[in-house]
């Protein structure tokens, strides 16, 4: 417990890559940082920064405390979480990584419904594509993940997985919008908006394509899908969807139809945590609740 602050000058340090400008950020001396570092390095044993012409990096050594500390804070916060929920409560923050379809509708919704029943759980929600949804889990900024298509799966846990149609979105006066379901063929023919490659529905689409008969030849690509979305009310163009990220009675003239399953197979939308590690409970309790939520959705 001792050693908390100066892990947090230590983690600001390697974060800013610069004492003076960790200082800065934390409006002490740079001097007295340096000599508070210098005084832990002296009770470690080894020094944990490598001092570069030009800042300093956590050398080996620091990175394995880093890792050390990230896992004490973490428990740190599940025993707080848990003592608060003794006492009846009920207190907590929950931190989750999420893909973009997750923002319009869906985590808006189930994190305002367990904020009605626990209101002193606060929340930090952040937009990651797969890979740093990933990485924010190994390096404990984020309690948990919900993310389309996951990369490496190695390290996690998985609470829920539930599949998912990619879907096209279209204006109700496109010619596709008259068919229940589209070739994926038929919309390649059209003027077509897509996600980069950081993204799971990108990563459908190319292996699709590269089996079919029609590549991707995009007019615009683009890191939101909101920008995708709302693009083609300017141009009759075609953009795509995972259905948790639709919601068509919001834009009148828009309207969505899936891919059909011989072209593009059901992804797969995973509610995740780190393998190994209990939550705090509050983050394990809504982990919960978006389970449940994420069946239903499922079913519906």
């Amino acid at each position: 417990m001792k050693h908390l602050q100066t892990f947090r000058f230590i983690e600001a340090v390697s974060r800013a890559g610069s004492i003076r400008k960790a200082a800065d950020d934390m409006n002490i001396t740079a001097s007295a940082l340096n000599r508070r570092i210098q005084r832990f390095e002296e009770e470690f044993g080894v020094e944990i920064f490598e001092r570069l012409p030009r800042g300093v990096r956590l050398n080996p050594a620091g990175e394995l405390l880093m890792q050390h500390f990230l896992m004490q804070e973490s428990d740190l916060r599940r025993v707080r979480s848990q003592v608060a929920d003794l006492s009846g409560e009920r207190r907590g923050h929950v931190t989750v990584a999420c893909s973009q379809a997750l923002i319009p509708y869906f985590l808006p919704a189930r994190t305002a419904a367990y904020r009605r029943d626990h209101p002193g759980v606060t929340f930090s929600v952040q937009v990651r594509d797969r890979e740093d949804a990933e990485r924010d889990l190994a390096e404990f900024k984020s309690d948990l993940a919900l993310v389309f298509e996951p990369v490496h799966m190695v390290d996690l846990e998985v609470l829920m997985r539930i599949p998912q149609v990619i879907h096209a979105i279209m204006r109700r006066d496109h010619p596709l919008a008259v068919k229940p379901e589209v070739r994926l063929r038929d919309c390649l023919d059209q003027p077509h908006v897509i996600p980069s490659r950081r993204y799971g529905v990108r990563a459908m689409l190319d292996d699709a394509a590269a089996r079919g008969s029609r590549p991707l030849r995009p007019i615009a690509t683009s890191d939101s899908f909101e920008f995708m979305r709302h693009y083609v009310l300017h141009e009759n163009a075609i953009a795509f969807q995972i259905p948790i990220g639709l919601n068509m009675g919001d834009c009148g003239q828009l309207t969505s139809r899936p891919l059909a399953l011989r072209d593009v197979a059901a992804g797969s939308l995973v509610l995740c945590q780190l393998r190994g590690r209990t939550l705090p409970v509050a983050s394990a309790r809504f982990g919960l609740a978006l389970s449940t939520a994420l069946e239903q959705f499922s079913a519906a």
